[in-house]
């Protein structure tokens, strides 16, 4: 199943994609907030996905960011080893110490949800803040079912679903203040979507991830090679923090950002990037 956030020119609602017809059934829901489905399906699964309504063309309607969260975003860095490898070697890792690239415990950090946009929406360079903004294409994991110290043997058993994010981030900010919350939480700064597709659907460890900027492929990469898998990920999150229905996951980002080139080529207005992930989709935003 695939659930979307929508206006339909007159209310924001949540509902239920048809990719082979290009439509979207609304859901017979109160609100739009993907959360409260969540954990209404959980409880109700048949109720929770009644329709309401008859299916309207996808581009008759404004698709949203498909979840807004409840709390900060959870984010993963240094995933890929040759990602690792490449954000060591850039100059912008502050602390950096060569041989010691992988790291033997996941990076983790945060984005607030006032950096969540949808897909087709626009990025801010934020230019008062930074010169140096970055794009990094993920995976990320919607939790389902919530928990405390899970093990990572039943960790698949809290996936709701899966999504797109652009893990967008200001190169200089998190250089310059030796942590990565500054250089990651700029408004606008974790694009999503285009939708969720739940986990029934697609195996998260087995997706394959690339990245376009101006229709040049930048990054390429398979779930297959993250250093930390997603059950590994977690359980070390969740060991002594309660997960919730609706919290959101994102995985890291593979080889082939913007400080992996030499000069780095860092996001300036009107440039296009475009990640898409087997089995999800496609998320596309410009910046200006």
């Amino acid at each position: 199943m695939k659930i979307a956030r929508f206006f339909d020119g007159q209310r924001t609602r949540l509902g239920q994609v048809d990719i082979l017809r290009g439509v979207v059934t609304p859901l017979a829901l109160s609100n739009d907030d993907t959360a409260a489905f969540i954990e209404a399906r959980l409880a109700h699964p048949g109720a929770a996905t009644a329709t309401a309504g008859e299916a309207v063309a996808l581009d008759k309607i404004k698709l949203l960011a498909p979840l807004v969260p409840h709390r900060n975003i959870i984010c993963v860095g240094k995933n890929y080893r040759a990602h690792a490898k490449e954000f060591s070697g850039s100059g912008f890792e502050a602390g950096a110490v060569k041989g010691q690239e992988i790291d033997e415990f996941p990076a983790v950090f945060s984005k607030p949800p006032s950096t969540v946009i949808a897909d087709g929406e626009t990025v801010d360079l934020h230019p008062t803040a930074t010169q140096a903004v970055d794009y990094e294409a993920e995976l990320a994991v919607i939790i389902g079912q919530g928990g405390r110290d899970i093990a990572a043997a039943d960790a698949m058993k809290h996936v709701f679903g899966y999504t797109i994010v652009n893990d967008v981030t200001a190169r200089d900010r998190q250089k310059n203040h030796k942590q990565w919350f500054l250089g990651k939480a700029l408004d606008t700064f974790c694009p999503m979507g285009p939708w969720i597709v739940t986990a029934d659907e697609i195996d998260g460890a087995n997706l394959d991830i690339t990245c376009h900027v101006n229709g040049e492929l930048r990054q390429q990469a398979s779930t297959r090679d993250l250093i930390f898998d997603i059950p590994t990920l977690i359980a070390t999150i969740s060991a002594g923090l309660a997960l919730k229905p609706g919290d959101v996951i994102a995985t890291g980002t593979p080889a082939g950002v913007g400080i992996g080139f030499t000069p780095p080529r860092f996001l300036k207005a009107d440039d296009e990037v475009v990640i898409e992930v087997g089995g999800i989709g496609r998320l596309s935003n410009r910046f200006a």
